[in-house]
């Protein structure tokens, strides 16, 4: 297992210069920079806009643009940032990025526990009202955007009924201790059950499938004919095969939830690296929107490295040595 994990770890470094590059061109590819709109200003005269680009090196050749990018990243210098005047990339991102971490698992969480004990009712009991009521669920998951089905959470839960806040991550900064954990989640049940809408739907429909199709195989028929109760062929044999592909999906959706943040961020306000992109995309602060878009990037391979730990340890029959 040591020697699978340096050989991936040395796969992620083209992997990443690829990724830099892609990222880099598509940002260079957009139209427009941080003073398109300023120049519109009569009060300024354009030409100071004009040396601000050279000082910053926005004139110099796109290649040599990328190669002091890339050297800055590489040293840990994720530059600064163009439009928050004095403030480091990376102090900005380090504001932030608690939040989101903080919502995805929180998201990540109330999908677990709602899709797989769902979807493994659905499997034993198939065609019971439950199971149709979870499979129209599922279609409704899957069909419903994040963006709307916030808008309508935030409607009936913080406008109407008023159980929930519908913006911010904490209602007093002065509040300490345990009544800050409490608030704060308070503040993340919206936005995450939004967030993991989709997955809760999507696991809910691979489980109820993959407990199905294992619960047809012999040796379960056999473990069943030796006098194995219920519970055990369940938890011991059904379970552990069939939360595999479980595993293949979370290693996706660990920068899944980071990236689907940028949306359910901005529709309740919540200060993290959403917003923070989505403001950066409306200002073309690049070096903010490279960083952010580079680091879910890094997020989506390291999920899919701890997916495949995570195989071994699930099932004993899978090594990579």
């Amino acid at each position: 297992m040591h020697k699978y994990i340096i050989r991936r770890i040395l796969v992620f470094i083209p992997m990443l210069i690829m990724l830099s590059i892609i990222v880099f061109a598509l940002a260079k590819a957009a139209p427009g920079d941080p003073f398109t709109g300023k120049i519109l200003d009569p009060t300024v005269d354009p030409e100071v806009f004009n040396e601000q680009r050279e000082a910053l090196g926005l004139n110099d050749p796109i290649p040599v643009q990328y190669f002091r990018w890339a050297t800055s990243m590489a040293r840990g210098d994720f530059g600064e940032s163009m439009y928050y005047k004095g403030r480091d990339v990376q102090s900005l991102i380090s504001e932030r990025i608690v939040n989101t971490v903080y919502l995805g698992l929180f998201a990540l969480v109330i999908t677990l526990v709602v899709a797989i004990p769902i979807g493994i009712y659905s499997a034993k009991n198939p065609y019971s009202p439950l199971d149709y009521s979870a499979t129209t669920f599922g279609f409704l998951g899957l069909a419903i955007p994040n963006f709307f089905f916030g808008l309508i959470a935030i409607y009936v839960f913080a406008i109407k009924l008023g159980w929930f806040p519908a913006q911010g991550t904490i209602s007093n900064l002065h509040i300490t201790g345990f009544s800050e954990f409490l608030n704060r989640i308070h503040h993340m049940v919206l936005p995450g059950i939004t967030l993991g809408l989709a997955g809760t739907a999507t696991y809910m429909r691979y489980m109820r499938s993959e407990v199905l199709d294992v619960l047809g195989s012999d040796y379960i028929r056999t473990a069943k004919a030796k006098g194995m109760n219920d519970r055990n062929v369940l938890y011991k044999h059904t379970l552990r095969n069939a939360i595999i592909p479980i595993i293949t999906l979370m290693g996706f959706e660990f920068g899944a939830l980071l990236s689907g943040a940028i949306i359910t961020e901005q529709v309740f306000s919540y200060p993290g690296l959403g917003t923070l992109f989505i403001n950066s995309i409306t200002n073309r602060d690049y070096p903010v929107i490279m960083s952010i878009t580079l680091l879910l990037g890094v997020a989506i391979l390291i999920g899919n490295l701890l997916a495949d730990i995570f195989y071994s340890i699930v099932d004993p029959r899978i090594r990579y040595d």
